[in-house]
């Protein structure tokens, strides 16, 4: 594996990694762009087709705490609306297409809230979108299986742990804080 593009990938990350910056974003994206395009007879890639895991951790890194992991969503998944608490993350589509909507979150007086949509964007093979901490989004799986590689800035499970995720419900197409 020391000449794949998940090694690259590996490399080339904590070569720049810093503070949340603009240029570190795009550095980021550039990469997870680099490696959606690997070629499917490396054996990381053709192994995650092959098992087609719902999540599997590609990559780890014990200094910096960012993560990698790659996911296998089924046609019709749908994971509704959440932030990702203090992190950034990007999610890039490798096989399949997810739809991603995006949203902002609405306090009204009585402090009752509300997810107003601001857009929806369909990820085909090789795109990648970024989610800054605060955004809100959910994603569902358009084609019959979509493979996404998702790339955090720390570990999502610890954040979650710790109360800094948020996670909205949306029934009946208006959207509201989903109490659990």
């Amino acid at each position: 594996m020391s000449n794949s593009s998940l090694q690259a990938f590996r490399e080339g990350i904590r070569t720049w990694w810093g503070p949340l910056s603009s240029e570190l974003v795009e550095n980021a994206l550039q990469s997870l762009q680099t490696l959606l395009q690997a070629q499917p007879s490396e054996t990381w890639l053709s192994n995650l087709h092959k098992a087609a895991p719902a999540r599997t951790e590609l990559d780890r890194d014990p200094e910096h705490g960012f993560v990698l992991l790659a996911h296998t969503e089924n046609g019709g998944l749908y994971r509704p609306p959440h932030d990702h608490g203090r992190s950034w993350v990007l999610y890039g589509v490798q096989r399949g297409e997810v739809e991603m909507r995006s949203y902002v979150r609405i306090e009204d007086a009585s402090g009752s809230v509300r997810l107003v949509r601001r857009d929806a964007v369909v990820v085909r093979p090789g795109q990648v979108l970024a989610y800054l901490p605060g955004d809100i989004h959910d994603t569902r799986c358009l084609s019959d299986s979509a493979l996404l590689f998702r790339f955090t800035e720390r570990d999502l499970k610890l954040e979650e742990a710790h109360g800094h995720v948020t996670r909205y419900a949306e029934p009946e197409n208006v959207s509201t804080v989903n109490p659990l």
